[in-house]
């Protein structure tokens, strides 16, 4: 598959350094306003979880400074959109109606009616649109996932979801902490529970302190209820971590990057490597069922109604998406 990847960010640079591992994928095309990110010198680029640092090999891929014109050449056959979250739609539907399949970093969008209006172009096109929520790929959520399903350790009976850090200081981050962190969460309960019947939300948002905190009881009719909790603690320094507990009938599983627990041995970028090769595999016929475009329109809505409730202050709400 010829790929292009638009944005060279933080997300754009792992992206292409996951790419550039996978057989059956071709970095066939980059773009960006940035001449040195174009080179492959990501030295400069900064994130929550590392700084990708260092340079790769860029030669061979074709570079484009404006997305029209990456658009606009036919032998790119997907593109994987890494953008601010505000060009998502814009360019996610330019380039579904140019014929190109599309991977959308998270979050597709901040609003339940932008990810519709993509989701609904994608079917019009007959292409692949995929949000990229890389925590249904990563090792660790997938074997949850499995346990779940196979029902070795019985029915589950409830979850605690984790994800925090500081503020980005690299640059201006569009909704808040919780779309930056915790949209990765609701996105995995719903991936595993479904939708919730009913939710409740507390936290505190201090924009100028850097503060967006959210903690998100979602309430399922079984009484397995899930805890999300978490977003952006403070400016400054303070490390991304991210940990699960679930506990089932015959034994708890529990995984944590803050305390050590259960850190990925994984490779690095393997989360990424495993999302872009699963889009690729889509691309080439096989369905999507791990990771469809529709339940990524609904992780949005889930969130921006929890947000909402957050100035309830707890009070229990009906889930109405």
């Amino acid at each position: 598959m010829k790929l292009a990847v638009i944005g060279l960010g933080f997300m754009g640079s792992t992206h292409v350094k996951a790419a550039l591992q996978m057989a059956g994928v071709e970095v066939a095309a980059v773009c960006d306003q940035d001449e040195k990110r174009l080179s492959g010198d990501f030295s400069e680029v900064r994130g929550n979880t590392a700084d990708p640092g260092g340079s790769v090999d860029l030669s061979a891929a074709k570079k484009y400074r404006a997305v029209g014109d990456l658009l606009a050449d036919p032998s790119i056959e997907a593109v994987d959109v890494c953008l601010p979250t505000g060009m998502h739609e814009r360019t996610v539907i330019e380039a579904l109606r140019a014929g190109k399949h599309v991977l959308v970093e998270k979050p597709m969008a901040l609003d339940g009616a932008s990810a519709d209006r993509m989701v609904a172009e994608a079917e019009r096109q007959k292409r692949v649109l995929m949000g990229a929520q890389v925590v249904r790929f990563l090792p660790e959520y997938a074997a949850l996932r499995e346990t779940a399903r196979s029902g070795r350790l019985g029915a589950l009976r409830g979850a605690i979801f984790r994800r925090r850090c500081a503020a980005p200081g690299w640059g201006v981050w569009e909704g808040g902490g919780a779309f930056d962190l915790l949209v990765h969460d609701v996105d995995f309960l719903l991936h595993l529970r479904g939708k919730p019947e009913a939710l409740s939300t507390t936290g505190y948002c201090d924009n100028d302190a850097g503060i967006d905190i959210l903690h998100a009881i979602f309430f399922y009719p079984d009484g397995a209820d899930v805890l999300v909790t978490g977003g952006w603690l403070n400016r400054g320094s303070y490390p991304f971590s991210m940990e699960f507990t679930a506990t089932f009938e015959r034994d708890s599983i529990e995984f944590s990057t803050a305390s050590g627990a259960g850190v990925m041995k994984c490779p690095p970028n393997a989360g990424y490597a495993a999302e872009i090769a699963y889009f690729a595999r889509c691309c080439a016929g096989e369905p999507n069922r791990l990771c469809p475009p529709r339940e990524s329109a609904d992780a949005i809505k889930l969130l921006r109604l929890a947000l909402e409730a957050r100035g309830r202050r707890g009070e229990k709400i009906a889930c109405t998406i």
